[in-house]
């Protein structure tokens, strides 16, 4: 801090060195176009993308078609090994359906066929114990008088139950604590259904592999069972399933089956696998500053393929969130490399992948950048800038900074762009804590994020390159380039306002 202090003195005795001095700026802003935007969009947004999610063959070719970009720009590559794709580190974890399953006398059920995982999918383990039948409707006492402790709970659902909604699974979750090895609840849904929702149950789960304590935890699973399923297992045993499903309109009974013992087995696959950032650096002019760094982000991924609509689309094509910010830094990063001569600061430009799972490639880069962090003076974030009024883009964190004013006045000095930045619409939503740049910020850099806000098609699979304002966003990409200039060329760098850097970096 002394030193930063210091620095400003000796700023007071100098001129300002401004934006307009910087040789060809008006000429590399004009590669920002409305066309090039719209056919660098139309790439990645593309469905043969697939929705780019985290990890998945499309955000590979995302990430290679935008590496390719920064490569032909003349930009360095910017990991730890000099290329422009910087590997994070995730865990795969997946339910072997084939190896896991339920015995019972003389019937074997299988996960996908006759059971679906609901929770517990982290988890090798195995399972013997008793059988316990709920029927009925109300409410069930689990406490230390019923006999649910090592025994497995089957819960008999109406014939119109077809699935586990938030409230039935707080209420199984309880018999789960009560004792329970296992808790399953039927399921009467017809062929079509079942298979789409075991197929969905049964994909890898991806997670971060770092920085969390790996939740091994004690095997205890919430599972549904097809009815004919249980069918199979209460049968040699006289038991009518189709009347305890029938008894759904009357009081809730809990009834231990006698000389029925059921083993569950679940076997699980933890496999460890890569992610991509891409990082492009564009070396700065002056050898005082040429180590500090403006770094600016935008997120690649989104969240992939799903489920077929009316229409048949199964592709979330993510053009607004985030292709949108991608190809705004992309566009950006071809200003940057047009000017005659390099800002002074080296300019950093990363597409992250992994912000829809939870900022993890914003968050590994942070922790493993390009130089040390301590070098890195401001981050402007892109994340949905394509949509919603055309000449107003929200601008998250101005008050947080003198990037603020920094911005408010780069702004002023160029009404061409027709692009006004505006406060944060929303702080009840709390957004500036739900994009990459806070990745950055706690971590001592001052941040702009720039957010048009949600619309109809946000995580829809209209949300459609068609439906971008393309001269809206390279607009924005204009304004954030001329920020950029402004920033690698000043005196000092940003500052923090000290309460907000008391709050956001220091945590207290």
């Amino acid at each position: 801090m002394k030193k930063r202090s210091v620095a400003i003195l000796i700023a007071l005795t100098l001129p300002v060195v401004a934006t307009a001095q910087q040789p060809g700026l008006e000429q590399a802003a004009a590669t920002i176009t409305e066309a090039g935007y719209a056919q660098r969009i139309n790439v990645i947004a593309h469905d043969s993308m697939g929705g780019r999610n985290t990890p998945s063959a499309g955000l590979e070719m995302t990430a290679a078609w935008i590496a390719k970009e920064l490569e032909q720009l003349g930009l360095r590559g910017g990991a730890r090994d000099g290329s422009f794709i910087q590997r994070y580190p995730l865990r795969s974890i997946v339910v072997d359906s084939e190896a896991s399953g339920l015995n019972a006398p003389g019937t074997r059920l299988v996960f996908g066929r006759d059971l679906i995982p609901v929770s517990g999918t982290t988890v090798t383990g195995n399972a013997q114990g008793g059988l316990i039948l709920i029927s009925g409707s109300g409410t069930l006492e689990t406490s230390e008088a019923r006999p649910f402790a090592g025994n497995h709970v089957i819960v008999v659902a109406p014939a119109d139950s077809d699935g586990v909604d938030r409230s039935m699974r707080q209420r199984l979750s309880a018999l789960i604590t009560a004792g329970a090895l296992s808790v399953m609840v039927t399921n009467s849904s017809g062929d079509e259904s079942w298979t789409a929702s075991a197929r969905r149950a049964l994909r890898p789960t991806v997670r971060k592999a770092w920085g969390e304590r790996r939740a091994e935890g004690s095997f205890a699973p919430i599972l549904q069972l097809r009815m004919s399923a249980l069918r199979e297992i209460l049968e040699p045993h006289g038991i009518n399933a189709s009347s305890l499903q029938e008894r759904s309109g009357s009081d809730i009974e809990a009834r231990l089956v006698e000389g029925l013992e059921l083993t569950l087995n679940q076997v699980v696959r933890d496999e460890g696998i890569l992610a991509p950032n891409v990082v492009g650096i564009l070396n700065g002019s002056d050898p005082a500053l040429a180590e500090e760094y403006v770094v600016f982000s935008a997120h690649m991924d989104h969240v992939g393929i799903g489920e077929p609509d009316a229409n048949g689309d199964t592709i979330f094509n993510g053009a607004d969130d985030d292709a949108s910010g991608t190809i705004a830094i992309v566009s950006v990063a071809e200003a940057m490399a047009a000017l005659p001569v390099a800002p002074k600061r080296s300019m950093v430009f990363l597409l992250v992948s992994g912000e829809e799972k939870g900022l993890w490639g914003s968050e590994w880069y942070a922790e493993n950048p390009s130089a040390p962090i301590e070098q890195y003076v401001a981050n402007f974030n892109a994340d949905m800038v394509g949509r919603n009024w055309p000449d107003t883009i929200v601008a998250i964190g101005k008050e947080h900074s003198d990037l603020g004013e920094t911005l408010r006045r780069v702004n002023s000095e160029h009404p061409e762009i027709g692009m006004t930045a505006i406060d944060d619409l929303w702080p009840d939503e709390r957004f500036y804590f739900r994009s990459d740049h806070y990745n950055f910020a706690r971590k001592g850099v001052p941040i702009l994020f720039f957010f048009n806000g949600t619309h109809d098609d946000y995580h829809g699979r209209d949300d459609e390159p068609n439906r971008i304002d393309h001269d809206k966003a390279a607009r924005i990409a204009k304004l954030i380039f001329y920020l950029g200039v402004d920033i690698g060329n000043a005196l000092n760098p940003p500052e923090w306002n000290p309460e907000s850097y008391r709050q956001i970096v220091l945590g207290r």
